[in-house]
């Protein structure tokens, strides 16, 4: 029998089943979803399955048995109770947006018209996307004398695209509010409302006005319904765990774990029952047979850096952030929310620990956080004399060559790169919580610079592709940072100078301290080196090692 094929970055569910792709049956979700309410709003990040889920629920409500053979809908569809509808289905991430308001009002009422053509249902001559949608609702059920079924895919992929660009986004969200009302205006011919986005806007208008919304997307019922977890990837991908580990070297066990810690960490339900893979990542790595950051270069990376970029934002403050209960559940509509609401909204943070307090929001996963470092680090040097690549390579080789004064050189041009006048406020809110309320501003200010510059280093790294773990434990302390690359471990303590300090006794400092607090002691030959950084030029101009 033929193997089946990665059904990588294809949303459509008819062509998985029909043309030989693995499809994990996600099916028991849909008909759980039908039966509980009429109305269901969904969130997940980008390329994470909202498309094939809304592809799979078109198929089901057209009545396509042939598609379901096998899989848990099967006995939905056979069930003498079920009837087919007539399906409304928009894809609003297929909006034309790169040339104003007209164009994108354009681009919609151009959808619209297409599903009317598909449905054989006239539409009156109007150019508003609004008169459009109701129309098509309207028609469609006179026409087949039954309710509709609506599917609203990506709704707000117009909207973000402009969230650097508050005006603009404020007209493309008044064009989409005008034209999604008309599901409340038509819900006695309405069936079932599914909408996916990657969040609930509130002033957008559509929850505010339809009736009996559910929110489907942080109920633990419903928590898998896209993505993939670490059994489902074992029974749907045997022959391809197989075949990459055999290329790797490596066992199938060994070959999951270091996926897991690369892909997996994604959780979506208010009990962190949960965690799952990005898929398209997952995929991605299956066909390719090596680790990279796929899912950040499949779309919108530039938004996500102007976002951070505009804002003067790090990826260290990120790290374990607390939240509470109701943030995580509606953090807020996307231009007007914390930015760890819009990151956590897109999906480059994710739910990740809970107490009695608070949850914490963390980058899922190595991808998602090395991703963010290169992102940041590009922005950084974007406007420097400085070239990322460059610097990156450098920095790979001083490593690889147990290069001392290369690995520091690299690391100095990125010091000399940041803008630190613009990060200070960052910084000072980042490290508050380390500062007591009788410590002395020159001790607050010491926090934050040391803070400033360890972040941006293990930034650097980390959007380098390296390894990189800060404050790791041992029995008597904390070391500032663990580097692992080329089979090779580093342990770094990095010391700031202040105006009279002198800076090769700092340094000897820092070296001096990963022996005492014994930093070093769980590696198998390590190398060491301590740190000292130079507050007045901002750079490391001594290290022991």
């Amino acid at each position: 029998m033929e193997r089946l094929r990665l059904p990588t970055g294809i949303p459509t569910f008819e062509e998985i089943r029909t043309e030989g792709y693995v499809y994990v049956d996600k099916t028991q979700y849909l008909v759980d979803i039908i039966k509980m309410g009429k109305i269901n709003f969904f969130s997940r990040p980008r390329r994470f399955g909202k498309s094939l889920t809304v592809s799979t629920f078109e198929a089901l409500f057209s009545g396509r048995k042939d598609l379901f053979k096998g899989l848990h809908a099967e006995a939905f569809l056979n069930s003498p109770n079920f009837q087919p509808s007539p399906v409304i289905s928009l894809d609003m991430s297929k909006v034309v947006k790169s040339s104003g308001i007209e164009v994108i009002r354009e681009s919609l009422a151009d959808q619209i018209k297409k599903v009317a053509a598909r449905l054989g249902v006239c539409l009156s001559d109007s150019k508003v996307p609004g008169i459009l949608f109701d129309d098509l609702i309207l028609n469609s059920y006179l026409k087949y004398n039954q309710k509709v079924v609506v599917l609203v895919d990506e709704y707000d992929a117009p909207y973000v695209e402009f969230v650097n660009d508050p005006d603009m986004a404020n007209k493309v969200r008044s064009e989409l509010r005008d034209c999604y009302i008309q599901m409340k205006a038509n819900d006695r011919y309405i069936r079932f409302i599914f909408i996916t986005g990657i969040s609930k806007f509130a002033r957008f208008g559509v929850f505010s006005t339809l009736n009996n919304t559910t929110d489907i997307s942080m109920m633990p019922e419903f928590a898998g319904i896209c993505g993939l977890t670490q059994e489902e990837i074992i029974k749907y991908f045997p022959e391809y765990i197989d075949d990459t580990a055999k290329k790797m070297n490596i066992s199938p066990t060994e070959l999951l774990e270091q996926m897991r810690y690369y892909y997996d960490g994604f959780c979506f339900d208010n009990e962190l029952r949960l965690k799952l893979y990005n898929p398209y990542s997952t995929l991605s790595f299956f066909a390719l047979k090596k680790f990279s950051n796929y899912w950040i270069h499949a779309g919108r990376s530039k938004v996500i850096s102007d976002f951070m970029k505009n804002r003067h934002l790090t990826v260290e403050q990120f790290r374990n952030y607390p939240i509470d209960l109701d943030f995580a559940e509606s953090p807020g509509d996307v231009d007007t929310t914390t930015p760890e609401g819009f990151l956590y909204q897109v999906g480059y943070l994710t739910l990740s620990n809970v107490d009695d307090d608070n949850f914490y929001l963390d980058y899922p996963n190595t991808e998602v956080l090395n991703s963010m470092s290169a992102l940041l680090v590009e922005n950084i040097l974007r406007d420097s004399d400085e070239d990322f690549g460059q610097c990156r390579k450098d920095l790979l080789a001083g490593l690889r060559e147990t290069n001392y004064n290369k690995v520091v050189g690299a690391l100095n041009r990125i010091l000399a790169g940041i803008p630190y006048a613009d990060y200070a406020k960052t910084a000072k809110k980042a490290v508050s919580y380390l500062c007591a309320p009788t410590e002395s501003d020159e001790q607050k200010y010491k926090y934050q610079m040391e803070w400033l510059y360890r972040s941006n280093i293990l930034c650097f790294m980390r959007g380098c592709g390296v390894r990189v773990f800060a404050e790791m434990p041992s029995n008597l302390g904390r070391s500032d940072m663990v580097v692992v690359h080329g089979g090779k471990t580093w342990v770094i303590e990095i010391k700031v100078a202040y105006k009279g300090d002198l800076l090769a006794t700092k340094a000897q400092e820092a070296f001096n301290q990963i022996f005492e607090k014994k930093y070093a002691a769980p590696y198998l030959d390590p190398l060491c080196i301590g740190m000292a950084i130079d507050n007045e030029k901002r750079q490391i101009t001594e290290y022991c090692f």
